[in-house]
């Protein structure tokens, strides 16, 4: 079956830094886009950040010009470096792979908790 596993998370001060991975496993890493999510208490899921099969990034505005996601289709990871971390930045952070083809499926992790606070 499809895993995907985050780890990475923690408590950090603002400005400070950390990188989040997922490790996904049971489908073919490759051929499928990938997305970091988060959600605060209280508030909408909302994507972060996507990168496509050939490495083609988007970004939500709040995290643009702090935020980077990678992916190694080697070790079939995906991470998403955070640098200047706000107290908005606070939310538990999902991992999501797309497999586009025959039919668009999602999958989901279990989420990884991101605590920005001085």
């Amino acid at each position: 079956q499809v895993q995907l596993v985050e780890s990475g998370g923690g408590l950090v001060q603002p400005g400070e830094s950390l990188t989040i991975s997922c490790a996904v496993s049971g489908i073919i890493f490759s051929m499928i886009d990938l997305g970091w999510y988060r959600q605060a208490p209280g508030k909408q899921r909302e994507l972060v950040a996507s990168i496509t099969t050939i490495r083609s990034t988007k970004y939500a505005d709040s995290v643009k010009g702090r935020f980077t996601i990678s992916r190694d289709n080697t070790k079939k990871m995906v991470y998403l470096q955070m640098n200047s971390l706000k107290p908005e930045d606070t939310a538990v952070y999902y991992c999501n792979a797309v497999k586009p083809l025959p039919r668009k499926l999602d999958y989901w992790g279990q989420g990884t908790q991101v605590t920005v606070s001085s």
